[in-house]
């Protein structure tokens, strides 16, 4: 199977250890354990009570019963039935692409979007028409645009929230985009990795699993939750697509940690102090990426609504790969350049680690702009 290089993930692993200020991670900032049980009101000797005695074998293929529970809750008409636990998101995505997908297949990704939506139904020979999202339209999808690309489709794909820009989907776009899907008997491939994280409150918006029958919801430990460290993701999808995966999940994943089993559960649990401690974090720091943007006359965006992740258009003459890689050098401050997502002129910014990283990132980003040329 031949594959494009993954843009981001190669970028990343070139540069997130060389860099001081990692302004390109686009988690929130991570917990501890010791943290993550304060949060969820536990005792740590009683945690460790049920811990050390545990015996380290596979543990439950698709999940333990208690957080494929806890995983349902997050949604308003899933069950324990409806999830499959995964490594990661990625290993997700993985899957659900190579259960549904066959050579001839139309996919159409909403992009820019993570690479895995694009270059993985391309590699299994899906015909692959991406909607390209525009900055004009706050990067939110041309409906009338995607009806006409979707026609005959097998999946649609989408980021929501959204990476790279931090646009949400209001819900009258999810039930069009359900609308448009259901016209066609499409399933809808919805990575909500970053739900949860909305600038506004309740703070997390709605998922596509509860507004259309064929959709396939994927989530994970990494973003909303700041547990990247356990590698643990999951599927919410019908029953013949969480048995399609199966087959394929047998031959690569078994089983997941018991260990990131268990302290996924217990962050899921907890999940209302988790997610307002990262709210918090999101939301101040936005405040001052937006403070900091209103002054740099370089750049520019639109403000994101929800997740982790900006979209910044500069004016610079420079590629976004050379912008990066000499802010990277100079200033040890790390961003991802748009090219990496097919986007010339705009660079991806994380908002979402601790504010003094944010901050000075930002002061020595404003420092190098103010050097280039004009």
């Amino acid at each position: 199977m031949r594959i494009r290089d993954f843009e981001v993930e190669i970028w990343m692993n070139r540069w997130e250890t060389a860099c001081r200020l990692n302004l390109a991670e686009t988690c929130v900032d991570s917990v501890t354990v010791e943290a993550l049980l304060e949060l969820a009101g536990l005792d740590r000797d009683a945690f460790l009570a049920d811990l050390l005695p545990m015996r380290l074998t596979y543990g439950a293929i698709e999940g333990t019963d208690r957080l494929r529970t806890a995983i349902a809750a997050l949604y308003d008409t899933a069950s324990a039935a409806d999830v499959l636990v995964c490594h990661g998101a990625i290993g997700a995505n993985h899957l659900v692409y190579e259960a549904l997908i066959e050579p001839g297949d139309v996919v159409v990704p909403i992009v820019p979007t993570y690479q895995q939506h694009t270059s993985i139904p391309e590699s299994l020979g899906a015909e692959v028409r991406p909607l390209h999202l525009r900055e004009e339209l706050g990067w939110l999808p041309d409906l009338d645009e995607l009806r006409e690309l979707a026609s005959g489709a097998k999946v649609i794909s989408l980021v929501n929230p959204h990476n790279p820009t931090g646009s949400l989907l209001p819900e009258p776009a999810i039930d069009a985009i359900a609308g448009i899907a259901r016209a066609e008997g499409a399933w809808v491939v919805a990575d909500e990795v970053y739900r949860g994280l909305d600038q506004d409150d309740p703070g997390t918006g709605a998922s596509f699993v509860d507004r259309y029958e064929r959709s396939v919801g994927i989530g994970s430990m990494s973003k909303a939750f700041s547990l990247a460290g356990l590698r643990l993701g999951w599927i919410v999808a019908p029953p013949e697509v969480l048995h399609a995966v199966s087959r394929h999940r047998d031959y690569s994943v078994i089983s997941v940690g018991m260990v990131d089993d268990l302290l996924a559960s217990v962050a899921l649990e907890a999940r209302g102090p988790l997610l307002a401690r990262n709210r918090s974090i999101v939301r101040r720091n936005l405040a001052a990426l937006d403070a900091w943007v209103a002054e740099e006359p370089r750049i520019s965006y639109v403000r994101p609504r929800s997740g982790t992740t900006a979209f910044l258009r500069y004016d610079a003459p420079l590629t976004s790969e050379e912008l990066c890689t000499r802010l990277a050098r100079s200033d040890g401050v790390l961003l991802v350049p748009g090219s990496a997502f097919g986007v010339e002129g705009h660079v991806r910014l994380g908002f979402a680690n601790p504010a003094p990283t944010l901050v000075e990132g930002l002061v020595r980003t404003t420092d190098f702009l103010a050097g280039l040329p004009g």
